[in-house]
């Protein structure tokens, strides 16, 4: 076990903007003197400015007590040079996302720092490797990544470069938690763990929406509703700035040269080209002061017949929210053809990565509608449904009004494979088991970091084992087939996992 940075040394931060004044907020509560150095004039004295108003809103808020935010505030030391940095244990780099001047800056700071100073770039995406090819004393260097707001994000990526010494990384780990931050471990792969495994997050709704699966407003709310994502894609899009966003798309698609499962959309190149930014420019995929609403169906007349078929989880929430609102139903054992219920002619599916048309052709009935996955279907708000190009418009109103009479607010979605949920939470747990099988970091520090960096309800691995991995697999395979793209091919370790499981269930 690492012991952490004592409080006795003092911290350098290097880039005194949103991200720098946040990291030099949390060392000096810490206890560190922290010493604040910008070469943009006056930018230290700014940042030391708003550091010290942080600390009296949260005075305000009865968030930390008046002498502590006090003495926090006397700890920062504003520096006029880098060499005033020279007696620190650890500096931390903030400055522009770039490789060139972070270079230049490290090997300046090596001029400058003692052999035992540990030196951090809080890089989101830039190689460490590639940062410490210019220094004497690579093994000096890791990534210290802190997401935004720095004070509030928990996440800290402790990234190593090919030649970061164990020990240095395990010092920074002891740190960050010494600092009340929860650190995670990685190597220096293209987007670390988080801005690598959350690409699908924003691709895959991209491509349904651009395939015309659904508006922004509808796939959003799926995504929050059904998914329980704290936000939708697109509205989280519009917060980053749909600028940044791309561009830590397309440097994630170069690193890994032109992976087709990172390939940017063009549908926000050409937003990014139109200066529809998001947010910070009053339009991106919505305009600022229009409230977006989703594509909910009217109702519909309740069924007349239903039967429920097995008991996965939504056949068991149909049932307990049928009878909670007192609508009769026959429950049966599980159906040849896994439908989840019968329904007025309509046989209802949870969606298996297939469309419903695939479905039904393979299945030889033409009345057929497929249901998206839900993080707890017997709480979700609303679900998304597709009927097959087959299914008699009466038969898709039954399956509608099966859902309605359960409580659920209905969007119907075109009939693409996966709908939004269920192809989304598959490719995530897909890149969250490939930056595994790869070494990235261990399948916790994934999960950990997912949930902790983006605010995911589950990670990606634990959701997969959750539904099941080789129902992951199953839909990955089906998108794989329909799109006939190597985008969704199916990383070692799920087909690995998945044939266990299938060897356990045979043992």
């Amino acid at each position: 076990m690492s012991t952490p940075l004592s409080p006795a040394q003092p911290v350098g931060i290097v880039g005194c903007g949103a991200m720098g004044a946040g990291i030099a907020q949390i060392a000096a509560l810490a206890g560190h003197t922290v010493r604040l150095f910008d070469a943009r004039d006056g930018a230290a004295d700014a940042a030391r400015g708003v550091i010290a108003q942080q600390l009296e809103r949260l005075v305000g808020k009865a968030r930390l007590d008046a002498a502590a935010a006090q003495a926090a505030a006397q700890r920062l030391r504003v520096c006029a040079t880098l060499a005033e940095l020279h007696d620190c244990a650890l500096v931390v780099e903030a400055i522009v996302e770039q490789l060139e001047p972070k270079r230049a800056l490290l090997a300046a700071l090596e001029d400058v720092v003692g052999d035992d100073c540990v030196l951090a770039s809080n890089t989101s995406s830039i190689s460490i490797t590639a940062l410490g090819a210019a220094l004497r004393r690579p093994q000096r260097l890791a990534g210290m990544h802190f997401f935004n707001p720095a004070p509030v994000m928990a996440l800290v990526e402790i990234i190593s470069g090919l030649a970061t010494a164990p020990q240095v990384a395990q010092t920074l780990h002891a740190t960050a938690a010494a600092w009340g931050k929860t650190p995670v471990l990685a190597r220096s792969t293209p987007g670390f763990i988080v801005n690598r495994v959350a690409r699908p997050f924003y691709g895959e709704a991209l491509r349904v929406r651009g395939e015309g699966g659904g508006d922004c407003a509808t796939l959003d709310a799926l995504m929050r509703e059904a998914g329980g994502f704290r936000m939708g894609p697109f509205e989280l899009m519009d917060m980053i700035g749909l600028d940044i966003n791309y561009a830590v798309t397309c440097s994630v698609w170069e690193a890994f040269y032109h992976d087709p499962r990172y390939t940017p959309s063009l549908q926000q190149r050409e937003l990014v080209d139109a200066g529809w930014l998001g947010r910070k420019r009053g339009r991106g995929f919505y305009v600022d002061g229009e409230a977006p609403v989703p594509a909910t169906e009217a109702p519909r007349a309740a069924p007349r017949t239903v039967a429920i078929h097995g008991d996965d989880a939504l056949a068991q929430a149909l049932a307990a929210r049928l009878s909670a609102r007192g609508v009769a139903f026959e429950r049966s054992a599980a159906a040849r053809d896994a439908r989840v219920a019968s329904v007025d002619g309509c046989a209802l599916h949870a969606s298996d990565g297939r469309s419903a048309t695939a479905r039904a052709a393979a299945d030889g009935v033409a009345a057929l509608a497929v249901v998206d996955l839900a993080l707890e279907h017997a709480r979700a708000p609303r679900l998304a449904l597709a009927c097959a190009e087959t299914c008699p418009p009466q038969t898709c109103d039954a399956a509608i009004g099966l859902l309605q009479a359960a409580g659920y607010a209905v969007s119907r979605l075109a009939d693409l494979p996966g709908l939004i949920v269920l192809r989304t939470v598959a490719m995530l747990a897909n890149e969250a088991a490939d930056a595994v099988h790869q070494q990235v970091a261990d399948a916790a520090a994934v999960d950990r970091a997912m949930r902790l960096g983006v605010n995911y309800p589950q990670g990606p691995l634990q959701w997969a084992d959750a539904i099941g991995v080789a129902r992951v697999r199953e839909v990955l395979a089906h998108l794989g087939a329909f799109y006939g793209e190597d985008r969704y091919r199916i990383s070692p370790l799920i087909q690995q996992r998945a044939c266990a499981a299938r060897a356990l269930c045979e043992a």
